[in-house]
Order: C-alpha cells, then structure tokens, then sequence
C-alpha cells in the first residue's frame, strides 16, 4: 500500500522587529541642570554637547527625548534615571511612550 502526501511549503518568513520606545526625561522645577546633563551623559551615553542641548530642551518644551530603544532597554532606562535621582535627593522623571 502507498501513501502519498501532499506537502505545502512556505517560502515565505515573515521577520517582524521589537517595537521601538522613545525615552523622554521630563522638566521639574528642583533638579539642577548640571544633574540632568549628567544624567544623560552616564546614563544615556550621550556626549556633554548633545547633554546640553537635550537638557535645554527639557527645559523649554518641559520634556526632551533621550533616545529610542526595544522595550526592555527603555524600561530599564527609565528605572535608572528615577533611581538615580532619588539617590541624589531630586524628583526628575523618565517616560517611554511607543514610537
């Protein structure tokens, strides 16, 4: 007796890539400038330069982006900046919203 089957095969894949976050750090009234751009440049890895002007913009615009990442790397992102801000005593806050 032989058995005969029909095989369908799928040259497709479909890739599908990590949703990205926007990490913004967002302006207060009691956090020094100087921390903020230290914030960024240890935390963010960013350079004095680009500290500076995210650091302004949080002050103008009352939020500045940090940086786009996958959703682990921006919750952890966030985490560090809150927890460093408490560690030094100030109440600066970090969001992630989906880009």
């Amino acid at each position: 007796m032989a058995t005969h089957t029909d095989l369908d095969i799928k040259d497709e894949v479909k890739l599908q890539y990590p949703k990205k976050y926007k990490v913004f750090i967002l302006n207060d009234n009691y956090t020094s400038m100087d921390f903020v751009v230290d914030v960024l440049m240890s935390i963010f890895h960013k350079s004095y330069e680009e500290s500076e002007a995210i650091m302004l913009e949080v002050h103008k615009s009352q939020k500045g982006l940090c940086g786009v990442y996958t959703h682990e790397i921006a919750q952890t992102k966030v985490m560090q900046v809150h927890n460093k801000a408490r560690e030094h005593g100030f109440p600066l806050k970090s969001t992630m919203e989906e880009e």
